[in-house]
């Protein structure tokens, strides 16, 4: 039997921008992209702290160190700029696999998406 379980997550992040003209996904800041293991083009779940909005997209890379977490496209109506969101990804794992597998959850700065 698979199951899913969290892989990543990027815990309360600023939204720097929504750009509802771009043809669709999340810019995230590559560093912390690689700090959690979530990949370019991987499916991220994202939680608005705001106003509890829940939604899915895939993870493009911002420029390292910028802070930058932008919705693009449709997604831009579901965020306005300086909401709090979590972004999360999945895998599917075996049910005894799971049972031990640790996932890569980060807790930036929520003034500036820094990690220090």
């Amino acid at each position: 039997m698979q199951i899913q379980v969290i892989k990543s997550k990027i815990h309360r992040v600023k939204v720097t921008g929504a750009d509802l003209n771009y043809i669709g996904s999340i810019t995230i800041d590559e560093t912390l992209l690689e700090a959690s293991n979530i990949i370019e083009g991987e499916k991220v779940s994202i939680v608005n702290i705001n106003n509890g909005e829940r939604f899915e997209t895939y993870a493009i890379k911002g420029q390292k160190n910028s802070g930058e977490i932008t919705l693009n496209g449709p997604a831009a109506r579901k965020v306005q700029k300086d909401d709090i969101i979590i972004i999360i990804s999945y895998a599917t794992l075996e049910f005894e696999e799971a049972k031990t597998f640790k996932p890569w959850i980060i807790f930036p700065n929520e003034n500036d998406n820094s990690l220090t």
